[in-house]
């Protein structure tokens, strides 16, 4: 009786295997996420008012918008970046989780003025990427744009939103 049991489960273990070897792999896709154009930000340098660069941007500021910012993209344009709008001023900290593009993270104040910047977050890097002072805004470039426009405490920033955003 025993010797049959150990034989039935050898046999169902054999069938089972042969069975989910010849199914057909799923594959999963990855997660495509297209840059959505929602307004135009402009960073100017604080002593001039000169304009430093311009960016077309993403917005985020709903909750899961917030929540998911770069997140699954595999690439971004230089000209490009994601302003985060917060409704209040507080400390903020960004972190890398599911982010695959190297980026700077750039935090302003309820005036629009830059008072820290965090260069070169590394991809998937789940580390906190805090302020160093209160603020309601977050801009997020590719990594080495800040110091390339030799972006500094004090530059202010300015932004148009489009209409079309729903």
């Amino acid at each position: 009786m025993k010797k049959r049991f150990v034989f039935t489960l050898i046999i169902s273990s054999i069938l089972f295997n042969i069975t989910s070897c010849n199914e057909k792999q799923k594959t999963v896709k990855p997660i495509t996420i297209k840059f959505k154009k929602e307004g135009k930000l402009s960073i100017f340098e604080s002593a001039s008012d000169t304009i430093i660069t311009q960016f077309d941007i993403e917005i985020a500021e709903s909750d899961y918008e917030i929540q998911t910012g770069l997140m699954h993209r595999q690439s971004m344009q230089i000209d490009r970046g994601m302003l985060f709008i917060f409704p209040d001023i507080r400390m903020r900290s960004f972190y890398m989780k599911n982010t695959y593009i190297p980026l700077d993270i750039i935090y302003l104040d309820s005036d629009k003025h830059i008072v820290s910047i965090q260069e070169n977050a590394k991809p998937l890097d789940e580390t906190s990427l805090p302020s160093l002072f209160p603020a309601q805004y977050v801009l997020e470039i590719n990594a080495g744009l800040s110091e390339k426009l030799n972006l500094k405490v004090g530059d202010n920033m300015e932004f148009t939103t489009d209409i079309s955003k729903n």
